[in-house]
């Protein structure tokens, strides 16, 4: 049964996901249990699989008894385990509170919604656990359908903010598939681990160089890296609450995951880093996204947009510690990993909240009122607000940390100084909310507020909390989590 589990992880939600049409014919309600069965199932086998690869080693898997390179491989390792686990417990936690807030604002939808979210779940640990570069692009693709829909069923401008996303993601998508294209012809093969070893005998080959440019284009597009960041803004901000809190801490992840695993264990440290500048690259365009998303979402009315560039900065952090290429940089952006997907959620979350009880989540509408209102809700937004800026012991402090120690180790200061001015301009944008939830009065005249609290309901609130609570718990026990596994991540040559 171990040897099954790079198998079973992806298996299990695209099972659901065929079934929960059939489902939905019989009761549209039972689609959202199936769904969320379904995704605490593959939350425990992604977290069994993480357990035995710390303890024992890589499993991998061949698809249909064909062994590579001619047949596919999935492969758990410590970076995949790891990913694996990330993306199912954070979409579990997400799941809790999504049913009521797909009813608020997609009523009679929840059939093929829940069916789409299962596809995208499954698209996205597909690509983790696949050892195949090809297969790779077909979980992008699966992945990509499902999230455009997702998008799409949101407010009116949603379908622009959708398109918009497909046509810059298909981009993306057909950049790495040319890329692609010219490392097959190189190596003869689509197997990541036969790849890796092939590559060193052509390393001199510029077609190499340009494969490996359009493949690092593309992902960084999936990824949403500075200047390839087009798609974010509206599609988060467009999109159902729900789609936001569940793409938003995960979807940009998975991307930075295929640039990792590309990067680092396909093409190797001695190529992108010693002989091709493309860790450079990575490096200054993530510099240059994390003070353009941070400026930008402070020019924001709407809470979500302003969550939505504050992702093209915080993505930045992951690709800065990618182009640092040391190992200080490497465990920071894996650790950022983590951190992020649980601040994202827990602030997409709140926003959700907003929403489902007050009818918007503008800030500018915002005043003391919001936190009387709503206390846990604005508790929760201020961990996770402390914890975008770098205050510890929150989480997003000790990512920094990591990446502010890789730049030292390479002489890089400005990096250093890239990352505390975020934190400013993060402070500045987040303190705007927190002042005017907390001391703002409400306007003299105004309408008055419905008497008592109108806090979240309870199935909304729960996973809002618990991603509060896990903040702060990743903070303090960072050193166990880098120590126990993300230490196991680093590839040769670094």
């Amino acid at each position: 049964m171990t040897d099954q589990l790079p198998l079973l992880i992806p298996v299990v939600l695209l099972t659901a996901a065929l079934a929960a049409p059939l489902v939905g014919l019989l009761r549209h309600h039972w689609t959202y249990r199936l769904a969320l069965v379904a995704v605490a199932l593959d939350a425990g086998v992604a977290i069994w699989g993480l357990v035995e690869v710390v303890r024992n080693g890589e499993i991998r898997y061949e698809l249909g008894g064909w062994a590579p390179p001619i047949g596919i491989e999935y492969v758990l390792d410590p970076l995949s385990a790891f990913f694996a686990a990330v993306i199912a417990c954070v979409a579990l936690i997400v799941m809790i509170g999504a049913r009521r807030m797909v009813e608020v604002e997609l009523p009679e939808k929840e059939v093929p919604y829940f069916a789409a979210v299962l596809l995208l779940l499954a698209g996205f640990q597909g690509i983790v656990v696949t050892g195949d570069l090809f297969n790779l692009y077909v979980f992008l693709e699966i992945t990509a359908l499902a999230g455009y829909a997702l998008v799409a069923v949101g407010e009116r401008p949603s379908p622009v903010a959708a398109f918009r996303y497909l046509l810059l993601g298909a981009t993306g998508a057909s950049f790495y598939l040319l890329g692609l294209w010219f490392v097959y012809n190189l190596t003869g093969s689509l197997n990541m681990a036969d790849v890796a070893a092939i590559l060193p005998a052509v390393w001199d080959n510029p077609a190499l160089a340009i494969g490996l440019s359009l493949m690092v284009v593309g992902m960084g597009v999936k990824m949403a890296l500075w200047p390839l960041h087009g798609w974010l803004p509206d599609a988060y901000t467009q999109a159902p609450s729900a789609t936001s809190a569940l793409i938003a801490p995960i979807g940009t992840k998975v991307g930075a995951y295929a640039l990792i695993r590309i990067l680092f264990f396909v093409f190797g440290a001695g190529l992108v880093r010693d002989r091709l500048p493309v860790a450079d690259i990575v490096l200054w365009l993530s510099a240059i996204g994390i003070v353009y998303g941070s400026i930008m979402a402070i020019a924001q009315r709407e809470l979500k947009r302003m969550l939505a560039y504050s992702s093209v900065a915080q993505v930045a952090y992951i690709g800065l510690g990618i182009g640092l290429a040391n190992p200080a940089g490497l465990v920071g952006a894996v650790l950022h990993v983590v951190n992020h997907a649980f601040m994202k959620a827990a602030l997409f979350m709140v926003a959700g909240n907003m929403r489902a009880r007050l009818g918007h989540s503008d800030i500018s509408r915002m005043d003391a009122e919001v936190r009387r209102r709503m206390p846990w809700t604005m508790a929760a937004f201020t961990v996770g607000a402390l914890s975008m800026i770098g205050i510890p012991p929150t989480a997003g402090f000790f990512s920094k940390w990591y990446l502010a120690s890789g730049s030292i180790d390479e002489g890089l200061w400005i990096m250093v100084v890239v990352i505390l001015a975020s934190s400013l301009l993060n402070a500045v944008y987040f303190f705007r909310v927190l002042e005017r939830a907390y001391l703002r009065p409400p306007p003299e005249g105004g309408e008055p507020a419905p008497a008592g609290r109108t806090e979240a309901r309870p199935v909304m609130l729960a996973p809002t909390l618990i991603f509060a609570v896990g903040i702060v718990l990743l903070g303090i026990f960072n050193a166990g989590i880098v120590t126990t596994v993300i230490d196991l991540i680093r590839p040769g040559g670094l």
